[in-house]
């Protein structure tokens, strides 16, 4: 398998990911884009290539970046689960989000506090 491929199945794969993580269907994602259901098949197969503008716009849907897609985002500087609250909270009314906000500085808090 040639470097060429080896990106286009990593691309893939991704992509596949990103939409089950949201719970997207391929034919909403396909009428998202104004393509075919088999086009989102095969780009998640590795067997398309997926131009810029259209990663553009999954990347968008998908609520994440396109280096994230591609897999050209350098080392996350926080861990998995960090991401993943920060993920769930974007869903979350700016009430909420405060909310847990206070949450998180509240066990901040109480971490310095058993430190000292």
């Amino acid at each position: 398998m040639n470097d060429e491929q080896t990106v286009t199945d990593t691309i893939g794969a991704r992509l596949k990911e990103a939409r089950e993580y949201r719970g997207y269907s391929q034919e909403e994602v396909a009428q998202h884009l104004g393509l075919p259901r088999s086009a989102i098949s095969l780009m998640e197969s590795g067997s398309r290539r997926v131009g810029a503008l259209e990663l553009r716009r999954l990347a968008n849907l998908y609520q994440t970046t396109m280096e994230n897609l591609t897999g050209l985002e350098q080392e996350n500087q926080e861990p998995e689960s960090v991401r993943l609250v920060a993920r769930a909270a974007a869903d979350l009314s700016a009430t909420d989000r405060q909310e847990v906000l206070r949450f998180a500085q509240f066990l901040q808090s109480r971490k310095s506090d058993e430190q000292t």
